[in-house]
């Protein structure tokens, strides 16, 4: 199992980015479609991303984040990059809730902490305008579902952006007995998630899973739990 160096980032400023949902590219529609009906709230089509074999659609929320609902593709990036083979295991496994992401100004400082380089990412929306991106930490979360990655946006436009936020993340449910406690990040994470509030319980609970369990979101018609 790969696990995260264990020395904190120093002066890295990060927040709470997006959580991602994986299912399979045929239960895609529905999918989307039931979690937006539970919001209240439209998810819109992301398009592609052609480095990664993957496709998603996403939902804003207040506060600069989003839901992304991603699924892998019939394509060979799929199984030859970390993300793809990441959300193709998801997804083969049933799908749901998979991982958390934080946003950073300055990716250099965790990429120091890695060892090595953010990879690039891009997605066109069918609107035309793309999406850029890097990312780092991919490849620990393939066994370690409790880890978050991390983001650093090149382009303007932000997700969150794709429609009016009528959703608020209020708390995340995380299987990990640990607390986060044998990785570097856990004190920057704590301190960036804003009004978000964290539940940690046992991977025992969650048929021994470890990783996100549920989100509770503010909605217009009252809480809403995703599990």
């Amino acid at each position: 199992m790969v696990k995260p160096p264990t020395e904190m980032v120093q002066n890295s400023t990060m927040r709470l980015d997006h959580v991602s949902y994986v299912t399979s590219h045929d239960q895609l529609a529905d999918t989307v479609q039931r979690l937006g009906s539970r919001l209240g709230s439209t998810f819109v089509d992301g398009g592609v991303h052609p480095r990664f074999g993957t496709r998603n659609f996403t939902c804003p929320l207040k506060n600069g984040q989003y839901i992304e609902v991603v699924c892998p593709l019939d394509h060979p990036a799929t199984e030859q990059t970390p993300w793809g083979k990441a959300v193709k295991k998801k997804a083969d496994e049933g799908g749901g809730w998979f991982t958390w992401v934080f946003s950073t100004e300055d990716i250099s400082p965790i990429e120091a902490k890695f060892g090595r380089e953010a990879t690039e990412g891009h997605r066109t929306r069918p609107s035309g305008t793309e999406l850029r991106w890097k990312q780092i930490g991919v490849k620990e979360i393939v066994d370690t579902r409790e880890f978050p990655f991390f983001i650093q946006w090149l382009s303007a436009d932000h997700p969150s952006q794709d429609g009016t936020p009528l959703v608020e993340i209020k708390k995340i449910i995380v299987a990990d007995k640990d607390q986060l406690a044998d990785s570097w990040f856990k004190d920057d994470i704590l301190a960036s998630l804003g009004d978000v509030n964290i539940e940690w319980v046992d991977p025992a609970t969650n048929d021994d899973q470890s990783g996100i369990v549920a989100v509770h979101l503010s909605t217009p018609s009252g809480v809403v739990v995703l599990d």
